[in-house]
């Protein structure tokens, strides 16, 4: 027997008319946010993983030693983290994953930076976001779902 803290709740839709075009889109846009966070994880990540010890001093900078282990670990959770994102492999491990080192980088703008909400906003929009794929998981268009078996 299922509990639920709150009962469901039917929406009445401002413009009935849309209810299907809202239907049709929740997938595939939950899909596109999850490819494009994916892919932007790629990208951010790229630069660090071609050069995996290149971060040796800024990890150790933030208090992470040995920076020669957490470097190459920074670089594989962006980069690595953010294929399995963009094709829905383990999704919710990599998100988690990436949503702690965006969650790191949240405490270094604003509270080792000192640049407050302005410089961690970023940060915190880009966690939000991994929160969602860790606790949701991947969609009917993941290699998870494909395979049959999800995390």
């Amino acid at each position: 027997m299922t509990h639920h803290a709150f009962p469901p709740v039917r929406q009445q839709l401002v413009v009935p008319a849309m209810a299907g075009v809202y239907a049709r889109l929740h997938e595939l846009v939950e899909t596109v946010l999850r490819v494009a966070a994916g892919v932007a994880l790629i990208v951010h990540g790229a630069g660090k993983i071609t050069d995996p010890f290149g971060a040796v001093g800024m990890v150790e900078g933030l208090g992470f030693y040995p920076g020669f282990i957490w470097s190459p670990l920074l670089a594989a959770t962006e980069f690595l983290g953010g294929i399995l994102l963009a094709i829905g492999l383990l999704t919710r491990p990599a998100a988690f994953a990436t949503m702690i080192v965006l969650l790191v980088t949240v405490w270094f703008h604003w509270g080792v930076q000192g640049e407050g909400y302005m410089g961690a906003e970023k940060s915190i929009l880009w966690a939000a976001i991994l929160l969602f794929f860790a606790v949701r998981g991947g969609s009917r268009q993941s290699v998870d779902v494909k395979l049959g078996r999800v995390f």
